[in-house]
């Protein structure tokens, strides 16, 4: 089962100043899709208003068709999950617990988790190759291990929609294919709609089909990796000179940054 998003006129500000401004957005069920740009452009923002964490000064947010701001945040958290840039635990919980609490929203106050639970778990952690680690604490693992319990840790919600803030973010480009290739598999296997802000511009360009590009707060470019990644437009949005070339096996964009010539 896929789940889409609407995003219609929607505005958000800080305290300190508007970050994102009258933003369209619709995802079908079943895209993958990447959100680009520079530091401070809303790309937290935007995951943080699709997951209901937060919620826009202005417009609305639906999931296949019911507002956003209705819903209850266990009714969220049965249907979206959250990959963040970072998760901190203060307590020295092995790999299985942090796993577990992905299935919070669906354990019964007082009853404690159920077989389905623990089957459920088990079956999230051999899919993100985790078995090997499960009686580990957390805080002893290797950053790439940590973002795979993480990610573990989101599918155990078994999510129709999942976010992900930054996912390869401090990641070796080992566990960063490794993470982005687990992610397109579900896309592609279980049609799990995903939506990832990016930093990486190539990375984006290899994985995702759609991309869509902020500038300051409104959305600038939103379309396949060819039709958003030009050189015009990565010069424009992030003050820096590039060549667009294409790769020669998978045909996508690749990125060369170009140096700034002194004086």
């Amino acid at each position: 089962m896929t789940i889409g998003l609407q995003m219609q006129q929607v505005s958000f500000a800080y305290l300190d100043g508007l970050v994102l401004r009258d933003i369209n957005l619709s995802v079908a069920g079943g895209e993958m899709v990447g959100i680009l740009g520079p530091n401070g452009s809303g790309k937290t923002t935007l995951i943080k208003l699709t997951s209901g964490i937060l919620r826009p000064n202005h417009g609305e947010i639906r999931l296949d068709g019911s507002s956003l701001n209705q819903m209850s945040r266990k009714t969220i958290a049965r249907s979206v999950a959250v990959v963040p840039q970072q998760f901190h635990i203060p307590f020295a919980f092995t790999t299985t617990e942090v796993v577990m609490l992905g299935r919070f929203p669906f354990i019964k106050t007082l009853s404690g988790e159920s077989a389905d639970d623990k089957n459920i778990v088990s079956e999230v952690m051999n899919l993100v190759q985790l078995s090997q680690l499960q009686e580990r604490r957390f805080d002893e693992l290797s950053g790439g291990e940590r973002q795979k319990v993480i990610l573990a840790m989101a599918l155990a919600q078994q999510p129709k929609l999942l976010l992900l803030d930054e996912p390869t973010l401090h990641l070796d480009i080992s566990h960063q294919i490794e993470i982005l290739e687990l992610v397109r598999r579900l896309n592609t296997t279980q049609k799990l709609t995903v939506i990832a802000a990016m930093h990486d511009l190539n990375l984006a360009a290899l994985y995702f089909d759609r991309l869509v590009l902020l500038k300051a707060g409104q959305i600038v470019a939103d379309g396949t990796p060819s039709q958003v990644l030009t050189e015009k437009t990565i010069s424009d949005v992030f003050a820096t000179t590039v060549k667009v070339e294409v790769h020669p096996s998978t045909g996508t964009p690749h990125i060369v940054v170009m140096p700034r010539k002194n004086g």
